[in-house]
């Protein structure tokens, strides 16, 4: 090899480094390379992707900054604001004292929002929930949590009432007329009249009036009732679907409002249905006189989809649908119907002498978020629960901190 090639052959191992050189210098900030006619042969091949906001250079890999990571929170603050909503729920007046035509102390109130429940600091509630407690006017069998505050009572339909207003605080009392249904005792309408009579001299707080689910016998349950009451603005549950052929209606509805008493329509789990039994009521009674039932489903069972009926109902109604805008009741009482909530369990599920005021109050306490005005309950302790729970909703204010802010780390 002639040393004219064995320089040129040294020269050609030289030049691939600073030709690499040569060459990332030329492409500083290229964006795109387009090669035509190329073919490339490697072995093992790396490719290094880089992370991060900022520029790099290949060359300069080792050298680049790297992003501190955040040692606190950016500071922030809050302004709570308020969407106005051109919707209203229109306000229903339970009760009637001596100057209004009854014999109640005091009237209650329920609806009146004009926002979501517990969303806008500067909009809260414009009424607080109202609790009521169920009495029936017969011996029904009961969970062994429920029966052991009113065994001694059970008998008497206004004894059971006056124990429910005077020990437990129920603002409310619901009489179930249960004896009423045709295949039980088959009451007489007359009878019903006169345990409603009892119950009404018995407290002087505002009265639900259930019937046993018989829409004929119900309509003329209600009708009677509302009669021998005349004045006391009592709510007649309820008004179904099934009872809204125009002779029938027009018979609950007509006695309703010509003896001051509201309505409450109840429907199951269907938006439209309660509108359509909602345009039916209008043809007979004010706005002012009809409540909705838009079912309560208990706690495991589908609690769920009743939050979701009720939640889009209210905010439709305060969206502007007319058809939705009454205040609405939920009977969480239905939560007894899950078994969990009243059966003999393993240990580690609890007592079930707890664990069914706790199913109650959970039931109840899901639909005050949604919404509902109008509870009907059984167990002191979840009624005084969920008193206690809706007046710290309630309250105006900064929100606690310390162990109370860490509720979901709470074991029971």
């Amino acid at each position: 090899m002639t040393p004219g090639n064995e320089h040129g052959q040294n020269s050609r191992e030289k030049k691939p480094e600073g030709s690499i050189t040569s060459l990332l210098s030329l492409l500083d900030g290229v964006e795109t390379i387009e090669l035509d006619h190329f073919t490339l042969e490697v072995k093992d091949l790396e490719l290094f992707i880089p992370t991060g906001n900022g520029q790099f250079h290949p060359l300069d890999q080792k050298k680049r900054e790297l992003r501190k990571r955040p040692s606190a929170l950016i500071p922030e603050i809050f302004s709570p604001y308020h969407e106005p909503c051109p919707g209203r729920i229109s306000e229903v007046v339970l009760g009637a004292t001596r100057k209004e035509g009854g014999s109640r102390a005091g009237s209650l109130t329920i609806g009146g929002s004009d926002a979501p429940p517990f969303t806008f600091s500067g909009k809260p509630l414009r009424h607080p929930p109202v609790l009521a407690l169920d009495v029936f006017d017969m011996e029904v069998p009961l969970p062994r949590a429920l029966k052991e505050n009113v065994r001694d009572v059970m008998g008497d339909p206004a004894e059971w009432a006056r124990i429910n207003v005077e020990k437990f605080g129920a603002d409310m009392v619901t009489v179930h007329l249960m004896s009423t249904d045709p295949l039980i005792r088959n009451s007489s309408p007359a009878e019903a009249a006169r345990t409603v009579e009892n119950v009404l001299q018995a407290v002087d707080v505002p009265l639900i009036i259930g019937g046993c689910g018989d829409p004929h016998k119900d309509a003329e349950v209600f009708t009677k009732v509302a009669e021998a009451a005349s004045g006391e603005r009592l709510l007649l549950n309820s008004v179904t679907l099934d009872m809204a052929d125009a002779k029938t209606l027009e018979k609950v509805a007509g006695a309703a409002k010509e003896h001051n008493h509201a309505i409450l329509g109840f429907t199951g789990l269907e938006i439209n249905k309660a509108k359509e039994l909602n345009r039916r009521l209008y043809e007979y009674l004010p706005r002012e006189s009809i409540v909705m039932d838009l079912t309560t489903v208990a706690l495991g069972y589908g609690l769920e989809y009743s939050f979701s009926i009720h939640e889009r109902a209210r905010h439709a109604a305060l969206m502007g649908d007319i058809e939705l805008q009454h205040p609405t009741i939920s009977a969480s009482t239905n939560a007894w119907a899950a078994r969990e909530a009243w059966m003999q369990m393993e240990a580690k599920y609890g007592s079930k002498d707890m664990r069914g005021p706790i199913w109650e109050t959970l039931n109840a306490l899901t639909l005050l978020l949604a919404g509902v005005d109008l509870f009907m309950m059984m167990h002191p302790a979840a009624i005084r629960t969920m008193r206690d729970i809706a007046a710290d909703l309630m309250k105006p204010g900064k929100a606690e901190t310390g162990s109370v802010a860490r509720w979901a780390e709470a074991k029971i």
